[in-house]
């Protein structure tokens, strides 16, 4: 029960999004980060994570195949990790749904 976050956990969906919810929650007002748009920051948080699940998982011997769906994969990760943001600060302050 040691491994909360692992190379395996951060090849996954829920993990990569979860993951990069938490660094871009955590960076988004450090410093020179603090200028980067925050949907911005989290896609190269969400890159850098998902480059790092993809080697950790298959090394860099992996086909071109896999490594060319790692940009498309990054995208899902940030979007949904931005969104999920969205909703739990809704929830919070206690404000509808607008949809």
């Amino acid at each position: 029960m040691n491994d909360f976050v692992s190379w395996e956990v951060l090849a996954t969906f829920a993990g990569a999004t979860a993951v990069t919810a938490l660094f871009t929650q955590w960076l988004k007002n450090a410093g020179p980060l603090a200028k980067l748009p925050t949907q911005w920051l989290s896609y190269f948080i969400a890159l850098i994570l998902m480059v790092g699940a993809t080697a950790a998982s298959g090394g860099w011997a992996q086909p071109w195949q896999v490594w060319a769906l790692v940009p498309l994969n990054a995208v899902i990760v940030s979007t949904a990790s931005n969104g999920s943001y969205a909703a739990a600060k809704r929830v919070v302050e206690g404000k509808a749904d607008k949809t």
